[in-house]
């Protein structure tokens, strides 16, 4: 089993999560994170850390869609150890649904 991260990340990208993965299994987008399925320990300690609830285990329905682009992305992404700042907007971008569109194929650009 493994964790994924979900749409609601997208454009939020707290990061919060990246501060308490013992394995450093977090990839950054330009406006999403990713899990990578072969790194991940299954603890679970990032799940309530992320202010968006965009993280959920594997087994749960929200997870199907997303398992497959955390796989993807996390191949191609920077490998993300330390919280960065997030995005200014994140906050009135947290609870918006219908964001899968948003998602930017871009790495995380320092």
């Amino acid at each position: 089993m493994t964790y994924v991260v979900t749409e609601n990340c997208i454009r939020c990208k707290f990061m919060d999560c990246v501060e308490v993965c013992p394995v450093d299994c977090f990839y950054a987008g330009e406006n999403f994170l990713v899990i990578n399925p072969d790194e991940c320990i299954d603890c679970g300690v990032c799940e309530p850390e992320c202010p968006a609830e965009a993280i959920v285990p594997d087994s749960d329905d929200r997870a199907a869609a997303w398992a497959e682009i955390n796989a993807s992305y996390s191949a191609k992404w920077p490998n993300i150890t330390r919280k960065g700042t997030p995005p200014a907007d994140a906050e009135e971008w947290k609870d918006k649904p219908g964001k899968k569109d948003l998602l930017s194929p871009e790495p995380h650009k320092d």
